[in-house]
């Protein structure tokens, strides 16, 4: 699919989405420290989309999750993770300054709400962006982390369909048939696009059930 051609499909997509989702979520950075929820959700979504948590995949992983966390808080990975295109192709799947931002943002969860339990979402080039950030987190930061949803992971035939360092069976991989970025081709098809179901099902249901027991 052309680039053009796929920003055209966004934009189509942003204007169909349901008013209720969040294109944008900063309840871990304007949240209070005393008021800290049972658990926060941090996502990074895919590549050009809005806000910092994207259309079709963050905001419906979010509302899902949402009816069955109620104590939640939802925080998307925006500022030095501008989410463009180009960044795909560099080593990590993603700038060094989105790594940054992500570290940081990880480090604020604990930091604010270290009692919180994290879990955490990313979408292609998102997803990429949490596999090169979580194995540089150290210690409670790394450990606060219960659980992780990727869809169209860019880096899913590289990293095994693993978050690297990071336990497997907390990790669930959604690649949808067709999808080919999951086998290391930065193609965007049609399936690539087609997560949001998934997202709002059986990956929020997976979050969820990390953190029931």
């Amino acid at each position: 699919m052309k680039l053009s051609t796929f920003l055209t499909f966004l934009v189509g997509l942003v204007a169909a989405a349901p008013s209720e989702l969040r294109t944008t979520a900063n309840d871990l950075v304007d949240g209070q420290g005393f008021y800290c929820p049972h658990a926060i959700l941090i996502y990074a979504r895919g590549s050009t989309e809005q806000g910092n948590m994207g259309t079709l995949v963050g905001p419906y992983l979010a509302q899902g999750l949402s009816t069955q966390v109620k104590s939640l808080w939802i925080q998307g990975i925006g500022g030095d993770y501008t989410a463009d295109l180009e960044d795909n192709f560099l080593p990590e799947g993603t700038s060094p300054e989105a790594i940054v931002e992500a570290y940081k943002m990880f480090n604020l969860a604990y930091d604010k709400c270290p009692g919180s339990l994290v879990l955490v979402g990313g979408y292609s080039q998102g997803a990429a962006l949490l596999a090169a950030t979580i194995p540089t987190l150290v210690g409670p930061a790394r450990q606060q982390i219960k659980g992780a949803v990727l869809f169209g992971y860019t880096l899913n035939k590289k990293n095994d369909g693993r978050i690297p360092e990071y336990p497997a069976d907390r990790t669930k991989v959604f690649c949808n048939n067709g999808d080919v970025v999951c086998q290391g081709v930065l193609q965007i098809k049609t399936p690539h696009l087609l997560y949001s179901a998934a997202a709002q099902g059986e990956g929020a249901d997976f979050l969820a059930n990390m953190i029931s027991h």
